[in-house]
């Protein structure tokens, strides 16, 4: 196997990136004619003559007394059309470097100016003055600046022509100031063009908006007004022109950084020489981002650090599927809408840099939480014509566990990872007057599987890829929205089979006698496809409906993620809505919905009917209820490669109530329940409660509880095989979960903060009961110790079940278990310069478990915090060097 294959891809997408970039000028050229916005709005940026602004939020310079202001804003909300009831001013000038932006707030009273001071991007309920920018003019993507009425930045980029398509992984390095009078908050900012990417065309005209958010009269005002009942954002932009004589910036920024850890264990087990109390780490890498020419850039790293700072939730699984955790690394955030397509998740982010696949044999072993990313290097940007275009690769280290037999007193190392390539490219291009878009995503995955375990497991290679399209009629009123795609994967005949038994295939189900379990191919391909049509604007009617399908051999977790495959689900839903207040509702939205599934046997999987009931009240409360009824159907999965298994008919409500959300204090419940026909409920109920204790102090508290039953739970068995008949054995399981999620956020500025995150966490789950299938198709159970039943007996000592058939015996140990567990971090984050940012982080990892099955209470979260766990300290410090 050649293990470089993914780095010569990678190379590849990055020369033809780099030929695009080289292209973007004829692009230009050959690009699309846009239809006029639909806004008449304009402004004009003046060209500064002398020194720069010097940006503290006090506008003395000559430049902001000439510059024209752009002052008439309308109302969204609450009355849609309506002048806004403050004034608002916002100029616009430019020199060779930067855009400058002058904006004034107006109020009647500054005691009516609510913002709380918090970190970068945390923008909560505060009073803000929002820019956003179409550079491109292009209609459909859009860089958005804004500050808080405390100074607080924030900034988001639009991939598509909607408002809130917003990708918070945009972090340029710009400046804002704030200060406040007795008539008015004012703002001042200077934006570099090197954050920004725009053509090489002498004169600029660039789509603009700008939007002022008043919470305290709950008044939302915009330069251009978009109504309610109609799509799209940048497409409706008015214009800033004025600006000529500027160029592109190259942009090459460099970004050392030096990090420390220190891990500290509250237990150690003194036979495990691995097992230190206290253990060192020290690590230094550098980044580089460098554009290529005015359209693309390169993001490239050697040494990464790719910790996290935030660590995943607690939870525990009890299904067939992995959990997916959402990405927090900034390095694969950033850009990583340029990514995705309109289709399945072919790449996965956290697949680079996860675990090691493979646990050591031996008793006691070293090996290391995460996979070493050796390097990484992406390409992202748009071009003029309008092409999108997103490469990634990276490459993973060879992990290997050194480990220790107490027997013989050696120690020996055992490779747990193979060494690995990722590579992925998203290309995506716009055409038409209401911008519609077709794209096409490539993934690949190469592994140099050197031990037996690996190729017996893991594919050698697999690659995966498709095209999507989204066709968007009378500006994007209807859309007609749709995917192809396919799917191969290549490996040892023992590891294709390992794909074929996993959960997304169970192609040993014994009544699918359209599979074939082939236990001799070394490869699997297959595909999938989608296909729907929306309607999105209109004063009352909305609608759509689809279908989607993916084979039975459809297979991207290797780079992507997906649950099952051998799906075909279709779905239609229509809403009526008004968004015209009424004497009792702001606005209230009617959803009904119905979707089915079925397998590639046309076996029907699922079939539910729902309605939904949205709605704000007229003081800003929002309320929402959501009813669904299940039919009967029947299951591939519940017997996790067993026969199909009937399900129950049962009814699912769900409500919320939330108070205003400009409200400096703001609440907000849950609730939900179900029930079906075979004996299964659930309740769970929920509350959350912001507290703004002063302008730079934020609380925030979120307890939950859910309870259930469910009796139908599968209950895996490692010596089932040995029993003629292989018995599929289910329980009935009492599970209860209790967590509250706490934050506290305190700002001394808003460069620097420090944020505490914490959550105490208990479930449990008790057994009660066994059974076995008792037929094919069948949802009825033969229950263990019942009459006729094959018999059950517990020895308590050795926590284990003795299950005794005519067939023979099997075994399995006492499922029942309480888990304890609390997870916290500490960060304080300092912004020392602009674009270098210090990190100190204290994080606590703690986890219990206990085998009783005891339901749970509130006490048991107090006791979280006297599990066993681990406190982990780390410095990081990074400084941000524009070389040009």
């Amino acid at each position: 196997m050649n293990r470089f294959i993914v780095h010569i891809l990678a190379g590849s997408l990055l020369l033809m990136s780099g030929i695009l970039c080289n292209t973007a000028a004829a692009c230009t050229q050959t690009r699309h004619a846009p239809s006029s916005s639909d806004s008449s709005a304009r402004i004009l940026a003046q060209r500064l003559e002398g020194d720069e602004p010097f940006i503290d939020g006090r506008l003395t310079e000559a430049c902001w007394r000439s510059a024209t202001p752009a002052t008439a804003f309308l109302q969204r909300e609450p009355v849609e059309g309506a002048p806004s009831t403050l004034r608002t001013e916002v100029r616009f000038c430019y020199d060779d470097r930067a855009l400058y932006i002058a904006a004034v707030m107006f109020v009647d009273d500054p005691v009516e100016i609510q913002s709380t001071m918090s970190r970068r991007d945390n923008t909560g309920n505060s009073a803000r003055i929002i820019i956003s920018l179409d550079t491109y003019k292009d209609r459909r993507t859009a860089y958005t600046f804004g500050v808080t009425a405390d100074g607080v930045r924030f900034d988001y980029y639009h991939a598509a022509d909607q408002e809130h398509a917003r990708d918070y992984s945009f972090d340029p390095v710009w400046e804002a100031r704030v200060q406040w009078t007795d008539s008015a908050w004012v703002a001042e900012m200077r934006i570099p063009f090197s954050q920004l990417r725009f053509s090489e065309a002498v004169t600029q005209t660039w789509g603009l908006n700008i939007n002022r958010y008043i919470p305290s009269r709950n008044e939302d005002v915009y330069w251009v007004l978009i109504p309610k009942n109609k799509t799209g954002w940048s497409s409706r932009f008015g214009v800033l022109e004025g600006i000529f004589g500027i160029s592109p910036s190259s942009r090459v920024e460099l970004t050392p950084y030096a990090a420390f850890a220190m891990t500290n264990k509250q237990r150690r087990n003194p036979l495990d020489p691995f097992d230190e109390e206290t253990s060192w780490m020290g690590n230094a890498g550098l980044d580089l981002k460098m554009g290529l020419g005015p359209n693309l850039t390169l993001d490239a790293t050697i040494n990464p650090d790719f910790g996290q700072v935030e660590a995943d939730p607690a939870e525990v699984n009890l299904s067939a599927y992995e959990t997916f955790y959402s990405e927090r690394r900034p390095f694969f955030i950033e850009g990583s809408q340029l990514l995705r397509g309109e289709g399945p998740d072919y790449f996965y982010s956290r697949r680079i840099g996860a675990p090691p696949k493979f646990q050591p044999s031996a008793i006691f072993a070293e090996q290391p939480s995460n996979t070493t990313i050796l390097s990484a290097a992406k390409v992202t940007g748009r071009l003029a014509s309008g092409l999108s275009v997103g490469a990634l690769t990276a490459v993973t280290e060879r992990e290997f566990s050194e480990t220790y037999d107490p027997v013989t007193r050696t120690y020996s190392e055992e490779e747990i990872e193979p060494f690995s390539g990722f590579g992925v490219l998203r290309l995506q291009q716009e055409f038409g007057e209401d911008v519609s878009t077709i794209g096409a995503i490539l993934t690949g995955v190469q592994r140099d599987l050197r031990t037996t375990a690996a190729r017996d497991q893991l594919t050698e290679q697999a690659s995966s890829g498709g095209v999507d399209w989204k066709l968007r009629f009378d500006q994007g009123t209807y859309e007609l929205i749709g995917f192809a795609g396919f799917s191969h994967v290549r490996g040892s005949a023992r590891a294709i089979e390992h794909v074929q038994r996993s959960s997304a295939h169970y192609f040993q189900r014994p009544d699918a006698e359209y599979l074939t379990m082939d236990t001799a191919r070394t490869s699997m391909t297959g595909y999938t496809f989608s296909l729907s049509l929306e309607k999105n604007s209109g004063r009352h009617w909305l609608w759509g409906f689809g279908a989607t399908a993916e084979s039975p051999e459809f297979e991207i977790n290797d780079a992507g993620r997906l649950q099952t495959a051998d799906d075909i689900d279709t779905y239609a839903h229509i809403i009526y809505r008004e968004n015209i207040p009424g004497s009792v509702f702001h606005m209230y939205l009617l959803e009904f919905s119905g979707s089915n599934g079925w397998n590639f046997g046309w076996i029907r999987q699922y079939s539910s009917l729902g309605f939904s009931f949205r709605n704000t009240l007229k003081n800003f409360w929002t309320t929402a209820v959501y009813l669904d009824y299940g039919l009967r159907a029947l299951s591939d999965h519940l017997t996790r490669g067993g026969p199909l298994m009937e399900t129950g008919a049962g009814w699912n409500v769900y409500a919320t109530l939330n108070s205003d959300y400009a409200d400096r204090t703001r609440w907000g419940f849950s609730g939900s329940t179900f029930s079906d026909e075979t004996g299964s409920w659930n309740y769970s109920f929920g509350c959350s409660l912001t507290i703004r204790a002063s302008g730079r102090l934020d609380i925030a508290i979120d307890p939950s509880y859910t309870r259930s039953v469910n009796t139908r739970q599968y209950l895996p068995v490692p010596d089932r095989a040995l029993v003629d008949g292989v018995p599929y054995v289910f329980s009935t399981i009492d599970q209860g979960t209790l967590s509250t999620r706490i934050r506290v956020n305190y700002a001394f500025s808003p460069d620097l903060t420090l944020e505490v995150y914490g959550e105490p966490f208990a479930a449990s789950g008790n057994y009660l009961g066994f059974g076995e299938q008792a037929a094919a198709r069948s949802r009825e159970l033969i229950v263990y110790g019942s009459t006729d039943a094959p018999s059950i007996e517990k020895n308590a000592e050795a926590g284990a079940y003795r299950v005794v058939k005519r067939e023979g015996a099997f075994s399995f140990s006492d499922p029942d278990f309480n888990i304890l567990s609390f997870r916290s971090n500490i960060v304080l984050r300092w912004e020392w310069m602009r674009g270098s940012t210090l990190y100190l982080v204290w994080q606590q990892d703690r986890y219990g478990y206990h085998p009783t099955g005891s339901i749970i209470g509130p006490g048991d979260l107090l006791r979280s915090f006297d599990s066993p766990g681990a406190n982990f300290i780390a410095l990081k410090i990074s400084y941000w060097l524009p070389i040009t």
